[in-house]
């Protein structure tokens, strides 16, 4: 199964981007969006394309936050994360495939001088326990979307001097690294080792054209879930937002 994660910076506006050709001819079975930044009943037709099951994840907050997940394959189960204060932001979608659970999400940014950074490891907590009780459960998680982090100093182009900005803060780190030491796979790094892998880029100063930018979406999967993971991708060539999509091919 081919499973795609983007975050579109604007499904409106990626959609004036050619969003939904680019979709048709990705070969994708599942596609996963996150900044959404719109509630169903503000989009036409053009949003629920012939072939897709759509489920939305939306903001009370209008042109804020959101997530989505199209589908070839209806799903079994589609749920929130259960826990109001991030679920009024439309920060997670789940839906159950067999016995393995994708979560889709957008995890909050920390903000300047790590404004908002108790919410975001709440929220990290709130997905890493919803993870951990599904696996003991003897179910398969693959958790997807912006992290809004870069894990290791190899995750973006200029980390000394992003040490004290949001995304690379010390407390969002040190949760990645106990999340991922705790019975989870960083797909990606399973193949690529390499640096100058990134999937975020300012729109300032020319970014993306120099490549200084940053890996902070990803599809992480629980251990025993890893075996069935063939590769995972960066398809950094693919415009239409700041963040670039990220590819899981894992057999279940």
């Amino acid at each position: 199964m081919k499973i795609i994660s983007w975050n579109v910076n604007g499904i409106r506006a990626a959609e004036k981007k050619g969003l939904f050709p680019w979709m048709e001819e990705s070969g994708a079975d599942i596609i996963c969006l996150q900044e959404t930044k719109a509630q169903p009943e503000q989009l036409d037709e053009k949003f629920t394309p012939t072939g897709w099951h759509v489920t939305w994840a939306s903001a009370e907050k209008k042109g804020y936050s959101g997530t989505v997940i199209y589908s070839r394959v209806e799903p079994e189960e589609t749920s929130l994360l259960g826990e109001a204060d991030f679920d009024r932001e439309g920060r997670t979608l789940i839906q159950k495939i067999g016995n393995t659970h994708l979560i889709n999400c957008y995890f909050p940014n920390s903000q300047a001088e790590g404004a908002r950074l108790d919410y975001k490891l709440a929220f990290n907590q709130a997905v890493h326990e919803k993870a951990d009780a599904l696996v003991a459960s003897g179910e398969n998680v693959i958790i997807c979307g912006d992290f809004n982090v870069a894990h290791k100093p190899i995750d973006l182009a200029n980390p000394k001097s992003n040490e004290k900005n949001p995304g690379y803060l010390p407390e969002e780190r040190d949760w990645m690294e106990q999340f991922l030491n705790s019975g989870y796979k960083d797909t990606f790094r399973m193949f690529h080792p390499e640096p100058d892998q990134y999937s975020w880029w300012s729109y300032r100063m020319n970014a993306r054209v120099r490549n200084i930018g940053w890996r902070i979406d990803y599809f992480c999967v629980n251990d025993g879930l890893s075996p069935s993971v063939q590769d995972a991708l960066i398809y950094q060539e693919v415009m239409g937002s700041d963040h670039c999509p990220v590819v899981l091919s894992v057999d279940i």
